[in-house]
C-alpha cells in the first residue's frame, strides 16, 4: 500500500461554501494511487467540509441559510463569545456539520457522484487561510 499525504491551504473570504474539489482530484493524481480512498480532514473548529451539488450554487446558498437560521448570531444563551458574534456558531456549525471526508479513488480518479463536489465551509465572517489534510492511501 502506497500513502501520500499532503497539507493545503484554503483562503476564504468569510462565510460561505468554498468548492475544493479540483484541488482534491490534483492530490489524488499526483499521488500516483489507482485504487484507494482519499481522506480530507479540516483542521479548524470553526469551520467544516460537506459533499454537496456542484451544479447549482443555490442548492449550497439554501444550505448555507437554513443553518444560519437555526443558529443564529447574537444568541443571548451562548455564552462563549469571545472573538464576537460569529465565534460560538461556527463552533456550532462545524459540530453539526463534518471535519472530515473520505471518497474511493478508482483508476486514479475520485468516484464522486455526478454532481457531487467537496466543499470547504467556512463559518466565520473573517477572511481566514485554513488548513485541510488531504490523505490518499491505496495502490
Amino acid at each position: 500500500m502506497s500513502l501520500h499525504q499532503v497539507t493545503l491551504t484554503v483562503r476564504t473570504n468569510g462565510k460561505g461554501t468554498h468548492e475544493i474539489t479540483p484541488l482534491i482530484a490534483h492530490e489524488v493524481q499526483s499521488s500516483g494511487i489507482k485504487h484507494g480512498l482519499v481522506s480530507v480532514f479540516c483542521r479548524h473548529t470553526s469551520a467544516s467540509l460537506v459533499l454537496m451539488e456542484n451544479a447549482d450554487p443555490s442548492a449550497r446558498r439554501d444550505l448555507e441559510a437554513w443553518l444560519d437560521r437555526h443558529v443564529p448570531e447574537n444568541d443571548p444563551h451562548f455564552e462563549h463569545t469571545v472573538e464576537g458574534p460569529d465565534d460560538m456558531p461556527s463552533h456550532i456549525k462545524m459540530a453539526l456539520t463534518r471535519t472530515s471526508e473520505t471518497i474511493p479513488i478508482a483508476d486514479g480518479r475520485l468516484m464522486l457522484g455526478t454532481w457531487q463536489g467537496i466543499f470547504f465551509w467556512e463559518h466565520r465572517r473573517d477572511t481566514h487561510a485554513r488548513n485541510v489534510v488531504v490523505t490518499v492511501m491505496g495502490e
